[in-house]
């Protein structure tokens, strides 16, 4: 059975995370969702996506610029949405190794992005 009170504290890290920054709340979870939470490594990744996109749609709500117009965004959506589908498709066959180390790379290049 899944330890409730670890589960909340990442979700509830996760949401922190992504209502400061706007993003980054997988980044909080995914190394949260170890051995403690009794969910596979395989698993981590497609449970962390399910759990950050209500937590996105509630920082949308909370922390939206609205100036911006549908047709600016529109190709943020694509592309996000064809990554999405990519993602889902191919995930599966990356050893769990590799999304480990990719997920490392971005959040260090996200790092070094944001002090520079």
């Amino acid at each position: 059975m899944y330890n409730r009170f670890f589960l909340s504290l990442a979700g509830s890290a996760a949401g922190i995370v992504n209502g400061l920054f706007g993003a980054g709340g997988g980044m909080v979870l995914v190394p949260m969702l170890g051995e403690k939470s009794g969910i596979s490594e395989q698993e981590r990744f497609p449970a962390s996506i399910a759990i950050i996109t209500p937590i996105c749609v509630i920082s949308l709500l909370f922390s939206a610029n609205w100036n911006l117009s549908f047709w600016q965004v529109l190709p943020y959506l694509l592309g996000s949405t064809a990554g999405g589908i990519a993602a889902g498709l191919w995930g599966k066959r990356i050893p769990t190794v590799w999304l480990h180390r990719i997920l490392g790379l971005l959040i260090l290049w996200g790092g070094i992005r944001y002090l520079c």
